[in-house]
């Protein structure tokens, strides 16, 4: 079995939740997938590592992942984590929704990502608005951002939108992986 089947059987087990959620991006659904739920789980992180590094591998020449806090942190550190395991340096970095208001001011947290290569993950995406804030600040800070890459697609959207910026969406794992559909 790949990391990716046991990822998508733990989600499917452990991570969908059936009911009347409210997304965060203002929408409704019957379901709600909880990544964070699994992100932080011993069982799930070094698969999120893999299913994350397998889905970029085909991206030359990438200095770091991350993206916007909270919900990329723990998938960068997998990242991070997993590839240093192949032999890999792969630098981790966290993006605050805003700059902070003391200290150096940052809004981008870990090793300088500037005229770095970067991608920015996600792990569930509706709208595509997370992973775009994130996007914007790393180029203010002169990053490149050569992806976008998430766990879970949705199907509602965030394709169009973060391709839109021109930006490379790539998603492990689909709706139909788990037995969902789109709303």
């Amino acid at each position: 079995m790949t990391a990716r089947d046991q990822l998508i059987q733990l989600i499917s087990d452990e991570a969908v939740f059936h009911g009347d959620f409210k997304l965060s991006s203002g929408r409704k659904a019957t379901y709600y997938i909880d990544m964070r739920k699994l992100s932080l789980d011993h069982r799930a992180s070094p698969l999120i590592g893999d299913v994350l590094l397998d889905l970029i591998a085909d991206l030359p020449d990438i200095d770091a992942v991350g993206g916007l806090t909270l919900g990329a942190d723990p998938l960068a550190n997998a990242v991070m984590h997993r590839a240093g395991a192949r032999g890999l340096a792969l630098d981790a970095f966290v993006v605050r929704k805003e700059p902070k208001d003391h200290g150096r001011g940052k809004q981008i947290e870990g090793p300088d990502v500037r005229g770095k290569r970067v991608v920015v993950v996600e792990d569930t995406s509706t709208t595509g608005g997370s992973p775009l804030k994130a996007v914007e600040a790393l180029r203010r800070e002169g990053a490149e951002v050569v992806a976008v890459a998430v766990i879970v697609d949705r199907a509602t959207g965030a394709q169009g939108v973060i391709e839109a910026e021109g930006v490379p969406y790539l998603a492990a794992i689909s709706l139909d992986d788990l037995g969902l559909t789109p709303q």
